[in-house]
Order: C-alpha cells, then sequence, then structure tokens
C-alpha cells in the first residue's frame, strides 16, 4: 500500500499541481475584479438561449474549460453563495462547466501518457463538443421553476462580497488567492492520494480482479480486450491513475485506449465526485444535474472520439 500511496504523491505532484495550480489563482484574483460582470454583459445573448443561464455563467463555463477539475464547480458554488446566479441556474452550470482541463488532456494525458500531443488534442476537443451538447441538454433542468432571482450583476456587485483588486490591496488579494488555491489543490492531492490507497487495496485484496472476470464476458461480447475491465474500473475511482493505466495497455488498435480515455475524462470518477461534493455542501444545490451531466458527458465524449476517429483520417492512429 505505500508504493501506491507513494505513486500517488508523484501523480499529484508531477501531473496536478504543475497543471492546475496557476488556473486556480488566476481565477481567483480574476473574481475579484469587474471581469465576471464585463463577460455577464457580453455573452449573455448567447448563454441565455444556449444554456438558458444568464450570461456571467459563461467565466464559470470559460474558467472550468481553461483550469479543469474541480473549478467549475467551484465558481458556480461561488455564484450560489453571492447571489450572482439563482439555484436552478447553478444547478445547471454544475452540469457542464466542471471539465478537464488542456493542460491535463493535452499535456498529462496526451504528451506524458500517450506521448503524442496529436491524441491530446483529439481528446479536448471531443470533451469540449460534449460539455457543450450537456449544457444544452441541461437547458431544461427546472426549466419551469420560478426564478426569484433579481438582477445579478446588481446584487452581487452592491453586495461587494468579494474585496476588488486595486494597486493598494493586491498584495493582500494576492495572497488570499494563494492561500484559497492551496486549499483546494491539497483537497485534489488528498483524495488523488486516498483513491490510489483504495485502487491498491482493492487490487491486492482481489476484489478487483473479482469484479473485472464478472465483467469480461460483457467486453468480449464486444470483441474488446479483457484488460480494459480493471484500468477502466480504476478510472471510475480515479482518473489519473484510471487513465495512467489504459495509456499503458498494448493493443492493435489504440483507439479503443483512447475512445476509453474520453470517456473516463468526461465522467471524472467518484474521486472528482467527492470533491464537487465537498465544495456544494456548503449550499443548497442539488448534486443531482452534476452526477448526470458526467454520466452523459462520457458517453457523448466517447461517441464523439469514436466518430472523429473513424471520419476523420487525422485522427486515426491505429496502426
Amino acid at each position: 500500500n505505500l508504493p501506491a500511496i507513494k505513486s500517488g504523491l508523484k501523480l499529484w505532484a508531477n501531473s496536478v499541481i504543475p497543471s492546475l495550480f496557476p488556473f486556480f489563482v488566476a481565477t481567483e484574483l480574476l473574481m475579484h475584479t469587474q471581469i465576471v460582470f464585463q463577460i455577464g454583459l457580453l455573452l449573455n445573448k448567447f448563454m441565455k438561449p444556449i444554456f438558458n443561464v444568464r450570461g456571467e455563467g459563461a467565466f464559470a463555463f470559460i474558467m472550468g474549460i481553461i483550469s479543469g477539475y474541480p473549478m467549475g464547480a467551484k465558481i458556480a458554488t461561488n455564484f450560489r453563495q453571492n447571489n450572482i446566479c439563482s439555484k436552478e441556474e447553478c444547478e445547471r452550470l454544475l452540469s457542464f462547466t466542471n471539465n478537464s482541463g488542456p493542460l491535463f488532456i493535452i499535456g498529462t494525458v496526451g504528451i506524458l501518457m500517450y506521448g503524442n500531443t496529436a491524441i491530446g488534442l483529439l481528446l479536448f476537443i471531443t470533451h469540449i463538443l460534449a460539455c457543450l451538447t450537456v449544457g444544452f441538454l441541461f437547458r431544461f433542468w427546472k426549466k419551469n421553476s420560478r426564478n426569484h432571482m433579481q438582477n445579478s450583476s446588481s446584487s452581487f456587485y452592491n453586495k461587494k462580497a468579494k474585496k476588488e483588486v486595486s494597486f493598494s490591496n493586491l498584495g493582500e488579494v494576492l495572497a488570499e488567492s494563494i492561500t484559497t488555491s492551496i486549499s483546494t489543490i491539497l483537497l485534489i492531492g488528498g483524495f488523488v492520494v486516498i483513491f490510489s490507497s483504495i485502487i491498491s487495496i482493492l487490487k491486492s485484496s482481489g476484489i478487483l480482479a473479482n469484479i473485472s472476470i464478472i465483467l469480461s464476458p460483457v467486453f468480449t461480447f464486444f470483441n474488446i480486450d479483457t484488460s480494459f475491465v480493471s484500468p477502466l474500473l480504476s478510472g471510475f475511482l480515479e482518473i489519473t491513475n484510471g487513465i495512467n493505466l489504459i495509456s499503458n495497455i498494448s493493443c492493435k488498435k489504440i483507439s479503443i485506449n483512447i475512445i476509453f480515455t474520453a470517456f473516463l475524462l468526461g465522467i471524472g470518477g467518484i474521486s472528482v465526485l467527492l470533491q464537487v461534493l465537498s465544495i456544494t455542501s456548503k449550499t443548497d444545490l442539488s448534486i443531482k444535474p452534476y452526477i448526470y451531466g458526467k454520466l452523459l458527458h462520457g458517453i457523448f465524449a466517447a461517441l464523439y472520439t469514436y466518430i472523429f476517429i473513424n471520419f476523420i483520417p487525422f485522427f486515426n492512429f491505429d496502426i
């Protein structure tokens, strides 16, 4: 179990911190500026008809894509706490704004794990397409609920829930942003290490092997290598470990590895779900739209990846 903990810490230090921490700090700093309000004014005409959320939701969407898990959920929760969006709008945001970031997908998964930038690019494109699809579908979430929100921007900026950054308080705001970001990154690190340990225990106890044996006939029926079963189960628990295991499977058709990776990137896994739950539990937001949204995200991401591989020759990596 000790090697698994060391492996989890190494994975967190080498992959998670470099790809997430700078964005966490940047996002926290931006939350102290007028940018949320400005984006809201600029993108309201797109966000409302497509996703049925006010323009400010675009900030959660954009930063969720750029930063990675669990930034989208963190911003959606922040919006609810500061009364920027209604409960229903924040729940819609939860369903599609909490995503894997480009640094993780292209850098960590594509370059480090698969050794191919194009694979990372393919996974990122299909990840975003799936995210947009889920966002559009969830525009109907609690559509008939009465919205008791008044103008979001005025309620937010009149309350001044967050201290606006200026030259005089830059040091204070930056320190606060770094502290908050460190807290979030440590939370993620804790989950990665704990789930690395859980996966190791499940492997050594034979539980994972027994579940794999039960599920193997399903994979055989679809003519898929049964060696994917155990890594997929690991990915359901913690995506970084699961994707790492899938990328190391030698397969005649690497497209199978890529499609399963796209699926895991979409669903996020139980580890990310618990991270999100730890963030949203401070509010009255329901976790249901997030769970439904991530399941759909995984399915659509796998489907779009399959389509791209089979119909666009540039993205066909099979030998």
